[in-house]
């Protein structure tokens, strides 16, 4: 198995076997937007929860629990503030949350010894705590700021090292197109938006970015002299990029999702550790999402970027026509352009060992030994 994955990965290096994933852009644009469409839709229907570090109000945990049923305490709150919606939730097997509204002093002590008689346990084993909305409007603030202040630094710190800013530009559409995925995914599940929920969205756009870099490093250095050759067309070329990364993207995407998803799936959902689902999941969604991005959107729209260059389009039409001219019969109309497999961006392949010349063993005059 691993033999048959390696040589896998060496096809596609060499180019012996090929997606034209360029090729059928078009395609991966309709399925791009198909989804798109859907994590907007969940975002204005269901929209982002907020936790109380972005809303505010008070937060009572009630430890040490028999059973983490949430209508204990949703009675016990309608009973001293009908007028409050509060949100009840398990945190392990043992503790119970429950979040509230603004709430007085008098209204959090009546609360705690209400919760606290509801659930059978001494009143030390119910905390409270107090967040300010204006905390949670500064970090809203804040994490905003960061995210644009990282974007405006990726298109300068991209354009500057590719020397390109289509490049930088096909980096931020594909960034965007990560985010607004991951956010709508994760509105769709409904699970509260916390501080760590934030760092995950903004450790994936990082991850994202990595992996576009790393595609458009080969892109770049199989294009740098597309316009001196007429064999490929400049989308020929970057196809052939992204198929010698892609071995490398599965590989990094597997090792970077698995403790991710160890952590989502055993942490949270078997042994309920509710304080790492959060940044588990965006986690998960956004590098999955990230990997499919770098491979299927991020080198197809720099592709379409650069074919709108005068030079670019005009080299590729010429490599079109002299295919169409090379395969055409005398007397016949122009046949369409062949589809042709494209190899190594440098002419010539090495055949390996058993194809080099032998050297002849020197003729030994008899009885002479060595």
């Amino acid at each position: 198995m691993a033999s048959r994955l390696s040589q896998w990965g060496n096809d596609l290096y060499t180019g012996r076997r090929s997606y034209d994933i360029v090729g059928h852009r078009r395609r991966w644009y309709a399925i791009s937007a198909a989804v798109l469409l859907v994590s907007v839709l969940l975002l204005a229907v269901r929209g982002l929860n907020p936790s109380i570090d972005f809303r505010g109000g008070a937060e009572f945990m009630v430890t040490g629990v028999s059973d983490t049923a949430q209508q204990p305490a949703l009675d016990a709150v309608e009973e001293l503030l009908p007028d409050d919606v509060p949100r009840v939730s398990a945190v392990g097997s043992s503790s119970v949350r429950v979040q509230t509204g603004d709430l007085t002093d008098d209204e959090t002590d009546r609360l705690a010894d209400a919760l606290a008689e509801a659930y059978g346990v001494p009143a030390n084993d119910v905390s409270s705590s107090f967040v300010g909305p204006s905390w949670g409007a500064d970090v809203t603030g804040k994490a905003l700021r960061g995210l644009v202040i990282f974007l405006v630094l990726v298109a300068l710190v991209m354009t500057v090292y590719f020397r390109a800013w289509r490049m930088a530009a096909a980096a931020l559409v594909a960034l965007a197109h990560d985010l607004i995925i991951t956010v709508g995914l994760y509105a769709g599940v409904g699970w509260e938006v916390s501080p760590a929920t934030v760092i995950g969205f903004l450790t994936i756009l990082g991850y994202s970015l990595y992996d576009t870099v790393v595609v458009f490093d080969k892109v770049r250095e199989n294009t740098e002299k597309t316009l001196d050759q007429r064999r490929y067309t400049y989308a020929e070329l970057a196809n052939l990029a992204v198929n010698q990364t892609l071995v490398r993207s599965i590989n990094t995407s597997v090792v970077a999702l698995l403790p991710v998803a160890a952590i989502l799936f055993i942490g949270a959902f078997l042994l309920g550790a509710g304080t790492l689902r959060d940044i588990a999941l965006a986690l998960f969604i956004g590098m999955a999402v990230g990997t499919l991005s770098s491979v299927f959107i991020a080198t197809p729209v720099l592709v379409s970027l650069r074919e709108r260059e005068p030079a670019v389009r005009e080299h590729t039409e010429r490599v079109l026509r002299s295919r169409q001219e090379a395969g055409a019969e005398p007397g016949t109309p122009t046949p369409a352009a062949p589809r042709v497999h494209v190899g190594a961006p440098v002419p010539g392949t090495h055949l390996g060992a058993s194809a080099q010349p032998r050297r002849r063993k020197p003729n030994r005059p008899a009885g002479r030994k060595p």
